[in-house]
Formats: structure tokens, sequence, C-alpha cells
């Protein structure tokens, strides 16, 4: 996206099925599990750039002997940083005990990091201070080990203020009102619970403390742990944890909405937020790699058991669209495909604003990740020009010669790299005149190729608020003198706030929002504005299954198409000499485009769990009573 939107947290789980041994004999080292782990956080580095963490567990350590390592980070480059400082403890390790070189049981026993089960987390902050404290993953400490519990995921929960009521019915005092904190603390009290009633029945078996603990750790049932606490959860998550002992868990929200997938082999299982990270680093195929189903846990005991186990009744599937159109690393075989039908789907809208006229267009793209989308409207409009070009060969057979044909067939779709983002400007003078024109530097522009008669088509994967392409890019494009620059957003107007992780919680940010209140003002209808506030602030105190998404009335008396003219003309201004036209993908394509992921919210207002519609509200009443605040 050209505007800056920061989204999406990505989680990655190793566990070593094998002891440490063998990987050290078939791979050359101990530390195999932790170079897997730098690898997939690396190769999901496009999740999140606020924050990385990672935590580790020993697997049957001695009284006294750590078991459990965690290291978080959230400077520049969170990723590097922790895992140099993994590195530096290593090799000071070894430096120090040249001993544990060859060993590996003194490996395990005496540094740390090193491990069975294995959990990191990269992460890009929608709520909260971006501090170390805010890195996942969370650890609740406890001198049992099987009530130690860490926990990270990507995940956005819209009832939060009930979690954290239902946390203080529970008699507990939460340090925080946060979702990561109430979310932990409710894993954490159906834990200790279920620990208690396990001792209190070994107990009656005639088992003393000490035989009771691994006793705990074999009958401990991880799915009724996650049904209690799961219960009242209401959001998009893909949560992992792992216990002290060595249970670890996977749970994907029951509509499906955050992604999560994952391999087993009889050497590890593995879980990640997105499939080709595990393919990569991995080394293995496509139909290896297993998407968890909506609801579902993938569970691993600490004897090895696997299993896929049902927490939560589905709800109807709607995967978030965006991690097709944007957010996952287009290295995924049915993402490629699918981004590239995005391009060409909305071709024949861009073929009609420019009247077919394929010979004097120039198309390119911006930004680098809308590449992929690119590559698919290239091909579509290269399949116009050649009928164009048949066309005119059968026009003109009659009176064709060897020359004019080969004028026909010399004509080439002209596609350029137009748009170059420089390294980020230091936009230090806080002056608003100096720094938008600091700003409108962001982007500069290829010179050269494109003539005072073209057209300029440029896509990008969707247009949230404008900001960019109204201060930068297309004052930027301008200066090259087309007739006429074309916007084109492989995704569909962004409507509505999301409440699931992406960083869209102001609706009055939203260009398309902005649209149809410019509509309703030259209309003179903006007294609905008033009377849809009065209906949002009329359902504030019913329940979350009550409340209906009245936001959606403002864009009613609109098309699509009235609306995209409207944000072309808030983007653009008279300094712009070309005329300016943003087009933008239908919701009926997108869906053809991206089968499989029909969450589509943020542009239609239908959301997949009950506490959306309560999020879109409130929004919506943030913005009538100017309130700069976020809606969940």
């Amino acid at each position: 996206m050209s505007d800056a939107l920061k989204h999406e947290c990505g989680i990655a789980f190793i566990r070593l099925l094998k002891p440490l041994e063998y990987y050290r004999e078939k791979y050359g080292s101990a530390f195999y599990g932790v170079n897997k782990m730098y690898l997939m956080m690396e190769k999901q580095h496009n999740r999140g750039q606020d924050g990385a963490g990672f935590a580790s567990i020993k697997l049957d350590t001695a009284p006294g002997e750590r078991y459990i390592s965690r290291v978080r980070s959230s400077e520049s480059q969170p990723i590097q940083d922790i895992f140099s400082q993994i590195n530096d403890r290593i090799n000071k390790e070894l430096v120090d005990h040249p001993e544990y070189t060859d060993d590996v049981e003194l490996q395990k026993k005496n540094i740390p990091y090193i491990g069975e089960v294995l959990l990191g987390h990269v992460r890009y902050g929608t709520f909260g201070k971006n501090s170390v404290e805010s890195v996942h993953p969370f650890l609740r400490q406890n001198n049992w080990m099987h009530r130690n519990l860490i926990v990270a995921g990507n995940f956005n929960m819209t009832n939060n203020d009930v979690l954290f009521d239902n946390l203080v019915r529970l008699g507990q005092h939460p340090k925080d009102k946060v979702d990561t904190v109430t979310v932990m603390e409710k894993i954490g009290h159906f834990l200790d619970s279920e620990v208690a009633k396990l001792y209190k029945q070994l107990k009656k078996e005639g088992f003393n403390k000490i035989d009771a603990s691994p006793q705990i750790v074999e009958r401990l049932n991880v799915a009724k742990i996650l049904k209690k606490s799961s219960r009242d959860w209401d959001g998009g998550y893909a949560m992992a944890g792992m216990l002290g002992h060595g249970d670890a868990f996977v749970l994907r929200d029951p509509a499906g909405i955050r992604p999560a997938y994952y391999y087993k082999d009889d050497e590890v299982v593995v879980v990640a937020s997105e499939r080709p990270v595990i393919q990569t680093v991995f080394d293995v195929s496509f139909d290896d790699v297993q998407e968890l189903d909506p609801g579902r846990a993938i569970i691993v005991k600490k004897n090895g058991d696997t299993s896929i186990r049902k927490i939560i009744d589905p709800l109807e599937r709607k995967a978030c669209s965006f991690e097709r159109i944007y957010f996952s690393r287009g290295s995924d075989a049915e993402i490629y495909k699918e981004r590239k039908n995005l391009g060409k789907l909305i071709m024949p809208q861009v073929l009609e604003e420019i009247d077919h006229d394929t010979i004097n267009t120039v198309f390119s793209f911006i930004p680098n990740t809308a590449e992929t989308s690119f590559y698919g409207m290239v091909e579509a409009a290269q399949d116009e020009l050649n009928k164009q070009k048949n066309e005119t060969i059968l026009s003109e057979k009659e009176s064709l010669t060897d020359e004019r044909l080969s004028e026909i067939l010399s004509s080439r779709l002209r596609t350029e790299k137009i748009a170059i983002k420089d390294a980020k400007l230091r936009t230090f003078i806080t002056e608003d005149s100096s720094r938008d024109d600091l700003v409108a530097h962001v982007y500069d522009v290829t010179y050269g190729v494109v003539k005072q008669d073209d057209n300029l088509v440029i896509i990008d994967d969707s247009i949230v608020r404008g900001t960019t392409l109204k201060k930068s890019i297309i004052k930027m494009m301008d200066r090259l003198k087309p007739k006429k620059i074309v916007i084109v957003s492989s995704a569909p107007q962004i409507r509505y706030p999301d409440c699931y992780g992406i960083d869209m919680a102001r609706l009055e940010g939203l260009i398309a929002f902005q649209a149809a209140l410019e509509l309703l003002k030259e209309n003179g209808n903006y007294d609905l504005v008033e009377q849809v506030y009065e209906k949002c602030k009329a359902q504030e105190n019913l329940e979350d299954a009550e409340v209906q998404n009245f936001v959606k009335e403002i864009y009613s008396g609109f098309s699509d198409q009235e609306i995209s003219d409207k944000i072309s003309e808030l983007l653009s201004d008279k300094t712009v000499n070309a005329k300016v036209k943003i087009i933008y993908q239908t919701v009926d394509n997108l869906h053809v485009a991206c089968p499989k992921n029909l969450g589509d919210w943020y542009f239609t207002g239908d959301y997949p769990t009950i506490g959306g519609n309560r999020v879109v509200n409130k929004a919506f009443i943030n913005f009538f009573e100017g309130k700069n605040e976020r809606a969940y």
C-alpha cells in the first residue's frame, strides 16, 4: 500500500520431536531449532517490524535448572537484535566453557535458548505503546512447572472490556486492560483450575506431591482448558501457547479470520502464519503444509503426541482477504495467482477509462507489493492489444502490405518503472507547509517515458486514507505531464474500520468515508449523519448480538462509481493539470479472485463476529463527537 498502514503480526512455533543429539548428528548442531526459528521469523518480517520476541522451553530438566528462556526487542531491527543477543550469549558460554562444545547434554543444561519447544513472534503495534513490555511472547510465571504459561498471538479482541470484567468477577486483579493480558490471564486461570482439580484427584488416588507432578503433566487436558478460556472471546486470532512442562498449542478463531498453517513429520511440528515460510525453511512441498481449520487447535503434548482438536464451533468462514491482497508474502502459490487475477479482473474498467487506447498508455505500479497484480493487469492489457491488432489486420486485409503488417505487429504494450520510493525522508521541520513539501518528495519519478498525449495507469494494492497519493504520488506523476492519471486499486473501497488486527480503527481517516460525507453535503442530506449517530447511540447498552451496523446508511444512497468519482476529486487539487481518475476493484471480483478468503467487512460492513457491529458504531460515535480514540 502506498499509505502507511500497520497490520498483522506473525507467529512461528517449532516442536522438536527428537532428542537434541539427533539434530546435532544429522544437521551438525544442537541449535537446529534456534536456527530454524530465526529463518521463520525473518521470512515473516513483512508481518511485523515494531517488535520481535522468542521463547524456548527445555524438556525434562532437573529442579534448580533453568528451563524457560525469553528475549524480546522493540529496537529498529528487532529480529536481528534478539538473535544477536541469543548468539552473543551462546558464543560467550562456549568460549567460557570449551567443554560444552561437543557435549549436547551440557549445552542443554547450561546454555539458555536451546530447547525442544520454541515460540517466535513478530509484531506490528496496532494498540498500546511500542515498548518492549508490549512485545510477545508474554510470560505468566509460577513455581510449579505446569502452571507456567507463555503466550504469543496474531489477534485483536472486539470485546476486551467484557473479558476484563469477567476476570474481575473471577476475583483476579489484572494489571492492564489490553487484550493480550486478558487473554493470557483467562487461559492461566483455567490452567490453574485444571491443575488444582488433577492434584486433588491424584491425592485421592494416593499420590504424594512429588509423584503427582508428572501425572498432572500426562493427564492435563489442554483442549479442555482452551474450550473454557475461549468461550467469551470475540475477535480474530491465531493464538500460540506453551506450558512450562512442554505441552503447546496453536488455536485459530472460529471464523478463520487470522491465518495459521502447520507441518508435521517425525522430526518436527511447525506452525506459522504463512504457508511459504514453512515450505522454504523446511524445504517441503505446498501439499505438505496444511491449513489449521477455523475453531481448531493443534496440540502437542510433552511426549510429542500431536492432535487437531475442535475447540470452538466454527462460524461461516471469513478469512481476511487483505492477507491475499497485501499482507502475506506473494511467494505463496495460491496468493501469487490470486493477486494476478485481481489485476486481470479490474482491467475492463481501466480499458473503459482509457477508451481502449493501449497504444498511448503507460502502465506501472506502486508500491513494489503491487507488482504481482500489475503483471495480471498487463497480461489483460496485452490480450486487448492483441485483439486490436487482429481487428486491424482483418479490416485491412485487402490492402495489407508487408510494411503495414510489420507496423501493426510491432506495437508493444508500454510498461515502465515510473515511481521510485526514496529512502525514508526525515520530515524534521514541524511547520505544516514545509512538512507537506517534504512528504511530496517521498517518491520520485522516471522522466522521459511519458508523452503529453499519454494516459498513465498506476496500480496500487489498495487506497485506504489516500494521504500519500494526494500529497506525493499524484503530484509527482503530474510532473510527467500525461493527459490523464488513472490510479487503480486492486482492492475495493475501504469503507469501515477493522477490529481484528489491522490498523484501521478510525472512520474519519478512510478516504471513502470522507467522500460519502462530501456527497451528503452536496446533496443536502448531511442530516443523515446525525440520524445515524442517534441510532448508534441507542444501541450502546444492547448485547453484541443485537447490535446492527447503521453506518452502512452513510453509503447506501450512492453508487460505487459516485464514491470513486468523489475520491478522485478529493485526492487531486488545482495544482494538478492532468485529469485524475481513481478506479476500485469490485467486491464481486474480489470474491472471484480470492475464493477462499471471503472476509470483506472493511469493504462491505458485514462483520464476521458479533462484536464487529459494536466496533463500527463506536467508531462512528467517536467521529461524530470529535473523539480521537480507537473504537476497540
